[in-house]
Parts: C-alpha cells; sequence; structure tokens
C-alpha cells in the first residue's frame, strides 16, 4: 500500500455531488481529498501525473467467473467455427498436453455443429486418442462426453439424473447422446463438483486455484477492482484466501454462495455463518446464488409462450410458482440477499413474483435483491423492478447481433422489442449493474460499455434493438455505482470521494467524450486498489 498524490487527471467520480475533479490524495488506502488543488507540493506521497488522462472509479464486474473461466488445463474451443475445427483445437492440445489422462474443453458453440443441433458422443469419434472427452458449450449450461467419458463415468441407458446434470437420450434407441444439461445448476453445485474432480484432473485444485489466479490478474489488465464470482459452494472460498496468501488477489471478491435446488436449512446454517466470518474488504461472502430458468439457447428458459422456432416447449423452471416463492422469502426471513439467474420472460416473471410475496411476508427492508442477465422481459414487468427495490444484473455483450442469432430465431421477432431493455428499465427507475459474465463473453469493459451504448456488432456494422441503448455515463453508472449499491458496498466503492477506498483505473481515452465506436480502442494504463498498483501498461 503507497500514499499517492495524483494531479493533472481528469477525474470522473459517479459522486453527483462533485462530479469532477482534477486532483486526489491516497492515504493508508482510502482517498484522503479529491478536488481541484494541487495536493504534491505539500505531501510526501508518490506523485503521479496523469497528463490530462481520464480516471475512474474501478470498475466492479457484478457477474464474472473469474473461479471457471478460462483454465490453462483445458482445451479453448471458442471461436472454433466448424465440428472439423474442434478435432483440431483437441489434437494440438493433445500434442502439448501427452500426459493428459482426459480431454477437457471449454467454449465450444451449437453453431459449429451441423444444423446447430445438440452435440453427440459419436462426433468426437477418433478425435481424443482414445482418452475420455468432457466439452463445456460457451455457456457452462451443458457438457458434451464422448463414448470413453461415458463409460468411465457409468453413464448408461438408464442414467438420466446425476449430481451434475441431466443425460440426453436418443428418442429412438434409448442411448445416452453424450449430451448433459443443467450443468450449470449441478455440476457446479458441491456434490456434482465433487463427483467429477475425482475423475477429472482439470476440475480439482491445483487447476481451479490456475484459474483464479489467471482470471484475477486479467481482472486487474481491464481496470475491474472488485469482481462478484457468482456461484461458489463453502469449499471454493479457500481458493481466494489462498490468493490473498500468495499475493495473488489484484481484484477484491464478493463471493456469492450456490443455493441448488435441494439446499437444506443446514446448508443455510453453514451459509450464515461463512457470510457473518467472511466480510472484509478484500473477500467478502455475500448473496445467494439460485436458478429460476436455464437459457435460451437450447430452449430451456421459462417463457411465457412456446419458442418461435420449437413450438412444442415453452422451457422449463426449476420450482413452481409456490416453491420459489417460499425459498425466496425463507432466505429474505434470515436477512440474506438472493442473486437470482432469470432469462426467460416467465422466469424473470416468476422471480419478481417471489420478491413481492417475501416482501409481503417478511416486511419491507433494504434487501437489494437482483435478478442476473434479464434477458427477455414482458413490458408489465419492467417498472416492477424499481417498485420492488430489485436490481437488475445485466450484462450487455450478450446482445450482440453477432453472438444472438439462434436466440433471436429462438425467440421469435414478436419478442425481441424488449429483449435485455437496459434503457427502458433505467427509464423506469430501476438500478442497474453491469458484468461481463466471463468467460461467456469478454472480461473487458470496454466492450460491455461499447456494447451498452450501440447493441452494435464489433465490427459495427450492425445494431440490434437500438431503442435500448443507454447512454455513456448511464454504462459507466452501472460498472461502478450501481455495483457497488448491488453488492451492499457503495458505503466505500463505485465513486471517488474522501473516505472511500482508493479503487480507480486510468484509461488511455476519455471515453465520455469518444465517438462509441472509438470505445474499443480504449485501453487501462493504470488499474489501482487500495492504493497499490496492480497493472500498469
Amino acid at each position: 500500500m503507497t500514499d499517492l498524490d495524483v494531479r493533472n487527471a481528469r477525474i470522473w467520480t459517479a459522486d453527483p455531488a462533485n462530479p469532477w475533479a482534477s486532483t486526489m490524495t491516497i492515504r493508508d488506502g482510502r482517498i484522503e481529498s479529491i478536488g481541484y488543488s494541487d495536493p504534491v507540493r505539500h505531501s510526501s506521497g508518490t506523485a503521479i501525473d496523469l497528463g490530462g488522462r481520464l480516471l475512474i472509479p474501478g470498475i466492479i464486474d457484478s457477474h464474472n467467473h473469474v473461479r471457471l473461466g478460462s483454465g490453462s488445463q483445458a482445451v479453448q474451443l471458442a471461436g472454433a467455427k466448424t465440428l472439423a475445427e474442434i478435432h483440431q483445437r483437441i489434437d494440438s492440445w493433445l500434442d502439448t498436453n501427452p500426459e493428459a489422462t482426459w480431454v477437457f474443453g471449454e467454449g465450444f458453440d451449437y453453431a459449429a455443429l451441423p444444423g446447430q443441433r445438440h452435440p453427440r458422443a459419436e462426433d468426437l469419434i477418433g478425435t481424443c486418442r482414445g482418452l475420455p472427452a468432457m466439452l463445456l458449450d460457451y455457456s457452462v449450461h451443458a457438457a458434451w462426453f464422448n463414448r470413453e467419458a461415458l463409460i468411465a463415468l457409468g453413464v448408461g441407458r438408464d442414467t438420466y439424473a446425476v449430481p451434475y446434470g441431466h443425460f440426453e437420450h436418443d428418442p429412438h434407441t434409448g442411448e445416452p447422446t453424450g449430451y448433459l444439461a443443467d450443468f450449470a445448476t449441478y455440476g457446479l453445485s458441491r456434490a456434482g463438483l465433487s463427483t467429477l474432480e475425482k475423475l477429472i484432473p482439470a476440475y480439482g485444485n491445483p487447476a481451479q486455484y490456475d484459474r483464479v489466479r489467471r482470471g484475477l490478474a486479467m481482472a486487474a489488465s481491464f481496470g475491474i477492482t472488485t469482481v462478484v464470482e457468482p456461484q461458489n459452494s463453502p469449499d471454493d472460498i479457500a481458493l481466494f484466501h489462498q490468493a490473498f496468501d500468495n499475493g495473488d488477489l489484484r481484484a477484491r471478491v464478493i463471493a456469492a454462495l450456490f443455493h441448488p435446488v435441494g439446499t437444506t436449512e443446514d446448508d443455510l446454517d453453514e451459509f450464515t455463518t461463512l457470510i457473518a466470518a467472511t466480510q472484509g474488504d478484500q473477500i467478502r461472502c455475500g448473496p445467494i446464488k439460485l436458478y429460476i430458468d436455464d437459457i435460451i439457447e437450447p430452449h430451456t428458459a421459462a417463457m411465457f409462450e412456446p419458442y418461435a422456432n420449437k413450438p412444442d416447449t415453452r422451457g422449463h423452471s426449476y420450482y413452481e410458482q409456490a416453491e420459489i416463492n417460499e425459498v425466496i422469502a425463507r432466505l429474505d426471513a434470515r436477512g440474506l440477499q438472493c442473486f437470482v439467474h432469470a432469462t426467460g420472460d416467465r422466469g424473470n416473471h416468476m422471480v419478481l413474483n417471489a420478491f413481492e410475496y417475501a416482501r409481503a411476508a417478511n416486511g419491507h427492508r433494504d434487501s437489494r435483491h437482483q435478478i442476473v442477465h434479464v434477458e427477455c422481459l414482458k413490458p408489465a414487468d419492467i417498472p416492477r423492478f424499481a417498485d420492488l427495490g430489485v436490481v437488475a444484473c445485466m450484462q450487455p455483450r450478450h446482445c450482440a447481433p453477432e453472438i444472438i442469432e439462434e436466440w433471436r430465431d429462438n425467440v421469435g421477432p414478436q419478442r425481441w422489442r424488449y429483449a435485455w431493455p437496459m434503457r427502458s428499465l433505467a427509464d423506469s427507475g430501476a438500478t442497474l449493474a453491469f458484468s461481463s459474465d466471463w468467460n461467456v463473453a469478454e472480461m473487458d469493459p470496454m466492450i460491455g460499455l461499447y456494447s451498452a451504448v450501440t447493441r452494435a456488432s464489433l465490427d459495427g456494422t450492425r445494431s440490434w434493438v437500438p431503442e435500448e441503448c443507454v447512454d455513456i455515463e448511464t454504462a459507466l453508472l452501472a460498472y461502478t455505482r450501481g455495483g457497488a449499491y448491488a453488492n451492499f458496498i457503495d458505503h466505500d466503492r463505485g465513486a471517488l470521494k474522501p473516505g472511500y477506498l482508493a479503487d480507480f483505473a486510468v484509461l488511455s481515452q476519455n471515453i465520455l467524450d469518444l465517438d462509441p465506436g472509438a470505445i474499443l480502442d480504449t485501453q487501462v494504463d493504470l488499474t489501482v486498489v487500495g492504493g497499490s498498483i496492480v497493472h500498469q501498461s
């Protein structure tokens, strides 16, 4: 921790009482003063002259899987456009990992498969050199196993539900196809992980620690000073303490605890005890993560009306309305904050109903419950966020036209208008908290900001539902003050003012004055957490 004196800066504070400044003094990891007077002549702190560059509060990434994303021990499949390219990447990985006992991969896209269908075990015949293989899709909501893996896991024609998800079966032969649904909701649970990590090295520690270390370093390079890791069992929290002890905790961490279907009162007692014991500035256990539905791409999110290209289904919810009402009310009665994944319009509606039920049952309090993703809404549900004090935790990059084609085909054009309705929610008075959802999408918040203000492809050639774009200041507030409010850290993070933690980033360009396309050319020159420089370009 270093005392710093920042001068000659263009400081955007996110503090409405003092929106701009040019100098800032930092003592013992916190902001001592901020304004326009030059502190350097009267101070022994290290002077930093920023030459007029833009300084902003540290980015708060309110949904970032630093514990799961892009491990060095996995085949990286993001961007592979054909089955042949997936085979090639596996082959190249095996060339450089001859000691591997499993092939573990991340990030495959359904567009790489014929007809964008679900993958099958036979799609990997002849490509894994006789090793079992487990490949996760880009969303981490589904997994793909080859025949050797099915044998190793003991999966046969009578295997449907397992601790890590639900196997799909061929309707003609009755045999498992190798495709596993609901991985995010079961495979990332304590029971699911404990089953898989016994067999698959990439799921154990130190492989998970490598992900944490790499993810936090990447966050620092992007000006992210607080990461909300959205899905952890109590067993996982030790990884963040290990990172702190090793000097690898380059960003502060808020860890949500995962509440899968079947969570017991004993589990909640454990959660409550852990949350109370883990409330530091560096590592904090915070909200409780639940799922009401899955995702739209495999037609598993809960919709009011049937899917446009699969009219025999409206998706499914993990709870009936009465069940989710009681689950949320039980958590709310304990004073716990809920952090609920919902993508379909029916899923979002059910969660809002549950929050309304909990308020009626337990009374009004400052709960700051969140719905994560908010991909598809009925117009009547938009004002309910502000009315109920529910935060919309959203990922602007998810609605980019070049990655949303399957989503759009599935829901049909009649539901596009209120897809990722960022502007409608902001105009209604709802709090927005933006995030990357790394490694589902890029971690770089400049890409998120660009997407929020343009809803355009990265090449700028296409924009989708531009009516729901927000202005750059609204977007930046959602990455700073909104994220701080959403996570109960707005007393010392999310803005730059005296007494707040000295968490900030210095940018190569003034994104508040740029043409939107130029935001993508902006780099983070300096990232500071608690007065310590954690990244410098």
